[in-house]
């Protein structure tokens, strides 16, 4: 067998012209100078098969014969693997062997796909709360995918799916700025009526959602005037300038952020409170950012106790762990929300924690004189004589103030009666004053746990990528010392859905170039790397997958342009689909591709060709920016709605102007072309020689094809 394209001939996967297909006579099959001739031969395209469908190691090999360099195992299962979800354990020694002398008999490359099942690696469940423990389960699902591709594919890229998180197209960074700004939009008004979750970073649960069209109430605090005259901490007098927050108490003394009170008015005479738009929680999120900056700056002069209170406390922590700047530190909208509603749960209480226990020092000390006055009374009562008790009781009714009957009890006796009364306002005061005091406390906890999930899940996803590109590095370290590395192992993330983050080119990029920089700093710090080298392990184990169907799925949420036709429009999105595959390109993240086609709504899985992805014009783009990765077709629609699934690669091949696959009949064609071979070879008995006349058995000999050797 030799290679298509040796100087004996044109390469034999072209047609030396144009002519029409016998199956299809309305087109015709690319000639060398195709719009889709990229560079892209037969050899270059791969398949994925799914294995659980795909039932055992046998039919694996069955459909590596049908022909194709490179096969992406791709596993359907996660945790216990079944008959039809497969997982990496599925496969013993026994199997794996004889996958890796499968590859090497019939000359074809393997890569890896972790399991489906997995759709990002912030651990977020389907209530959109985010778990430590399922982060740590995708992560063990993609090592072992690692080690699988170690004992199999010897190497290569294990795709993972991403997904981060749900999150509105609309109030995306990437949708804010630029040429493109607002070009995007999941629904109708989805700009006014986007919602964003936050969470606790301690639990990673969610707090509550934030949404743009919903008003909350807040009270108007206390703050002193521009040119009036305040109190600062140090006692000294002050003038509140233009622009400056300045809050103060009743009375024009200064008070810090978390004891400022709410401004009275005096006609109504009540409290002022606002309903506080998204608009205004942006400047309610600068605010804060301001404050914590502020403390950030001062943090290293604050007390203990100081810097245990302050509420930007987890902030300013994980910030100077990061060896981030002051400048990085910032409070979004969303969480400016939820904040300023605990703000207000942490006053309610401290008001009723004051009305509980404003008077308990004098409860106290009212039951500490009638305990005095007890003991005086029962000394009488034991000395006096009988006669005389009458005197006592006499006493007790004026105790009592008149809720007694004279003659009727002693004075010990309604002691003991106000006693058990003012001992049980006292329980209740203590124990409602306290819990109050609690809940204010720990909603200023929850404050200083308070984060975006967005911000939280993806501190989350860099540092698991990071984790499952150390794995790679290891498992390749180990296949090089035993000699059996044909390539890198490298963790190849997935756009998927738009839905998800993860899935537009801008996140794509921001997870590999993120969490090469985790992984980076996570080798020096705990390996011992020197800078150089661990960004070298970074870029080479931590890469992208770009899926064409995926990315054309963003066609749906394009907004049209009503002055121009769905031609434009649709060139539009298309122009700006491969100016942003280019620059993928170029900040050199991809490192895997896969050939799906579809209409732009939904994941169908059609063949390159048979949708309206731009893929001959994406392949360009990557292969102009030295793209020399896999080109994986994935097979989806085809299984059901053509012969086999592998006619996608078929019509891949053609597609990319290599219609060379059996030999197809048609009237109107009187002797046979390069132009005619295809989807015809199934129901022949011998396989596909590719021969040359100096290896012929004689001048009269034949391709199986029929055709021509001169």
């Amino acid at each position: 067998m030799v290679e298509f394209g040796t100087k004996y001939n044109m390469p034999l996967d072209r047609e030396y012209g144009s002519t029409s297909i016998a199956h299809d006579p309305g087109r015709t099959s690319p000639n060398s100078n195709s719009t889709n001739d990229v560079g892209v031969g037969i050899r270059d395209i791969g398949f994925s098969l799914g294995l659980g469908p795909t039932p055992n190691v046998p039919a694996i090999g069955a459909k590596l014969r049908a022909g194709s360099k490179t096969a992406e195992l791709t596993f359907m299962g996660a945790g216990k693997g079944s008959g039809q979800h497969h997982t990496p354990e599925y496969y013993g020694k026994a199997q794996r062997k004889a996958l890796e002398e499968m590859g090497k008999a019939n000359e074809v490359n393997f890569t890896t796909h972790a399991s489906v099942g997995i759709q990002g690696l912030a651990g977020m469940d389907q209530q959109g709360n985010f778990s430590k423990a399922g982060k740590d389960f995708s992560v063990q699902e993609i090592k072992r995918a690692i080690e699988f591709a170690g004992d199999v594919a010897q190497g290569g890229p294990v795709v993972v799916h991403t997904g981060e998180f749900h999150r509105p197209i609309a109030g995306a960074d990437w949708n804010k700025d630029g040429k493109d700004a607002g070009k995007f939009e999941m629904y109708e008004g989805e700009q006014e009526r986007a919602s964003f979750r936050v969470v606790d970073t301690r639990t990673g649960a969610v707090i509550q959602e934030a949404r743009k069209n919903r008003k909350i109430s807040r009270p108007i605090w206390k703050v002193a005037a521009a040119g009036q005259e305040y109190t600062d901490f140090e006692g000294q007098k002050r003038i509140a300038q233009s622009g400056e927050r300045v809050y103060v108490d009743y009375f024009g003394k200064r008070l810090k952020p978390e004891d400022r009170v709410p401004e009275f008015d005096e006609k109504k005479r009540e409290f002022k409170v606002t309903q506080m738009d998204w608009n205004d929680l942006i400047n309610e999120a600068k605010e804060m950012t301001g404050r914590a900056q502020e403390e950030f700056r001062r943090w290293d002069n604050l007390t203990e106790e100081q810097k245990r209170k302050s509420i930007w406390r987890e902030r300013i922590l994980l910030a100077k762990e990061a060896g981030k700047n002051v400048d990085k530190l910032e409070i979004r909208p969303e969480e400016a929300y939820i904040i300023a509603t605990l703000e207000t749960n942490a006053g309610n209480s401290r008001g009723w924690a004051h009305y509980y226990g404003g008077d308990f020092d004098e409860t106290i000390d009212h039951i500490k004189r009638l305990k005095k006055a007890k003991e005086f009374y029962q000394k009488m009562e034991t000395a006096v004589s009988e006669e005389e008790k009458w005197k006592l009781k006499q006493q007790a009714g004026a105790l009592a103030g008149g809720l007694a009957p004279l003659d009727t009890k002693y004075p010990t006796q309604i002691i003991e009666q106000h006693l058990r009364e003012l001992e049980r306002k006292l329980r209740y005061s203590k124990e409602s004053a306290s819990s109050s005091w609690s809940q204010a406390e720990e909603a200023n906890e929850t404050i200083r746990h308070v984060q975006s999930a967005e911000t939280y899940a993806l501190q989350e996803s860099y540092d698991a990528y990071a984790q499952a590109g150390i794995s790679a590095m290891r498992q390749s370290d180990k296949m090089e010392q035993l000699k059996k590395l044909k390539k890198p192992i490298a963790v190849a993330m997935e756009n998927l859905f738009p839905e998800s983050y993860g899935s537009h080119p801008d996140e794509l990029k921001d997870l590999v170039l993120s969490s090469r920089e985790r992984m980076a700093k996570t080798l020096e710090k705990k390996y011992g790397y020197s800078s150089e080298k661990a960004r070298k392990e970074a870029d080479e184990h931590l890469t992208a997958t770009l899926d064409t169907g995926h990315v054309n799925m963003w066609r749906k949420y394009w907004k049209s342009d009503n002055k121009k036709t769905i031609e434009e429009n649709d060139k539009d999105f298309n122009g700006w689909l491969i100016n942003k595959i280019g620059d993928l390109a170029k900040a050199n993240v991809i490192g895997h591709v896969h050939l799906v086609d579809n209409y732009g709504y939904q994941d169908d899985h059609l063949a390159p060709g048979e949708g309206n992805s731009p893929i001959a014009e994406m392949i360009t783009s990557l292969k102009k920016n030295g793209y020399k990765g896999e080109l994986i077709v994935e097979p989806g629609a085809d299984w059901s709605t053509d012969v086999t699934g592998f006619h996608s690669v078929m019509k891949t091949w053609k597609f990319f102007g290599s219609p060379v696959y059996g030999a197809g009949g048609g009237a109107g064609i009187s002797s046979r072309g390069w132009s005619s071979v295809g989807n015809g070879y199934f129901g022949h008995n011998q396989p596909p020689y590719f021969m040359f006349p100096p290896y012929t058995p004689s001048e009269d000999w034949t391709l199986w094809t029929g055709v021509p050797l001169d």
